[in-house]
């Protein structure tokens, strides 16, 4: 390999090592970052039509059971009611950004339900419509950070539910 290569290639993040070790495929991709207000995002805008591959991994409290995951499409919005009712509360609602790292150990925006099913194994709901893709993208653990992935192969290593979570 030249070192010209060799130098494009993408440092892997905890999540890829351990996808590695479990031996589970999964394709690198790396994302341009936007500062929006004091909170760094991905810039998706590059995808156009297959923007809906990526999902965004949210981390809600609910009133019996908490904190819970729902992954969804970046383009969609959660549905609480439906989170609520598939992990067994009356009500849920999105955790305080400003508890995010202390729970889950990741910063807005790079949240991923590997690396948070892996040191915490709290419960993780993945959005249905995902089924109906290949492969989809999801952080892995950093900002700008993500992974393409097999749904089945990321329901297995979380063991999530499906679950219709868009409103």
């Amino acid at each position: 390999m030249s070192k010209k290569n060799k130098n494009k290639k993408l440092k892997k993040t905890l999540v890829e090592k351990m996808l590695d070790q479990k031996k589970i495929p999964y394709e690198q991709v790396s994302f341009a970052t936007v500062q929006q207000g004091d909170v760094k995002q991905m810039d998706t805008s590059i995808l156009d039509e297959d923007e809906h591959l990526v999902y965004k991994t949210l981390v809600c409290e609910g009133n019996k059971i908490s904190p819970i995951v729902g992954v969804i499409p970046i383009t969609e919005h959660l549905s609480m009611k439906k989170l609520a009712k598939a992990s067994g509360n009356k009500k849920c609602e999105l955790l305080p950004l400003k508890k995010l790292v202390a729970t889950t150990g990741y910063v807005h925006g790079a949240n991923t339900p590997i690396g948070i099913y892996e040191q915490h194994h709290f419960p993780i709901y993945l959005d249905k419509e995902m089924l109906d893709h290949d492969q989809i993208i999801v952080s892995s653990g950093e900002v700008g950070r993500s992974i393409k992935i097999n749904p089945k192969q990321l329901q297995k290593i979380t063991e999530a539910d499906f679950v219709d979570l868009i409103e």
